[in-house]
């Protein structure tokens, strides 16, 4: 119950009632100006906005009915600058989903990615010693920009492949946000490796608009017009980021609960 809670808080007003199993979040990692933006924007409307914006810490939230049970994915698209370390830890704790972003024209963004990578199998290997969670990690690492010439290529393409080539929950995908190649084949095996529907992909279910929430869930809805798909999502506009408060609350929660003393070693946030 108090996994529900922490879950699917939104302060949104679009109230769909999510099981806490069935919700899952997604954290975007990288360097600055490497496009996790623009992947997160394909992936949300399939749209590429040429216009630059640095990001601070984007929050998103998609709901799916599919063949009639509902599923919830958060999206944090956090900033490059890694202003907070110790906000950066918490997003790792907190995630169940990683796609971490560097751009193949840029050396320091994908060693970037590196430590991104160990980072995150440190702070989840503390958090799995003390919830005995399953050893299953799905990330992808997305080299972008693949749209550019080979002229300005710094990274080769078996550099990526190597960093998850000991992981068969990890996998490595050259893309372009720009020209959308390879993002909807990315988050196919993105969700496969999580054991997601692979209709939460972006190009395997119907979108869906915020006029129809109130029915998104009911038996009629999916037996009307949409029968014969079967996988539909909608972009909760209202979706606000939980707070600190809530995720911490969430992971405590989570150890808690798995019997461990309060006493053991803690996984610090700091």
């Amino acid at each position: 119950q108090d996994q529900a809670m922490m879950k699917t808080m939104s302060g949104g007003n679009c109230n769909l009632n999510v099981p806490a199993k069935n919700s899952y979040r997604m954290v975007v990692l990288g360097a600055s100006r490497v496009g996790k933006s623009s992947i997160v924007s394909r992936f949300l409307n399939g749209r590429f906005e040429d216009q630059y914006t640095p990001t601070i810490e984007d929050f998103h939230r998609k709901v799916y009915n599919i063949r009639g049970d509902m599923y919830q994915l958060d999206i944090l698209d956090t900033s490059g600058n890694h202003p907070f370390p110790a906000m950066r830890r918490l997003s790792i704790l907190t995630g169940d989903v990683f796609i971490l972003v560097f751009s193949l024209d840029n050396r320091e963004s994908f060693d970037e990615v590196k430590r991104l990578q160990k980072q995150i199998l440190e702070v989840k290997s503390c958090l799995k010693n003390k919830t005995k969670e399953s050893a299953d990690l799905p990330m992808v690492i997305c080299g972008n920009k693949n749209d550019h010439s080979e002229v300005y290529r710094k990274v080769r393409t078996d550099e990526g492949e190597n960093l998850v080539s000991s992981d068969e929950n990890c996998a490595y995908f050259e893309v372009s946000a720009k020209k959308n190649t390879n993002v909807d084949e990315m988050f196919y095996v993105l969700f496969s490796m999580a054991k997601l529907p692979h209709e939460m992909s972006p190009s395997l279910h119907r979108k869906i608009s915020i006029q129809y929430g109130d029915t998104f869930q009911q038996k009629s809805f999916r037996m009307r017009r949409f029968k014969d798909m079967g996988a539909y999502g909608m972009i909760s506009p209202f979706a606000r980021r939980p707070s600190v408060n809530s995720d911490l609350k969430y992971i405590k929660s989570k150890v808690l609960r798995e019997g461990q003393s309060r006493e053991r070693e803690k996984c610090t946030i700091q």
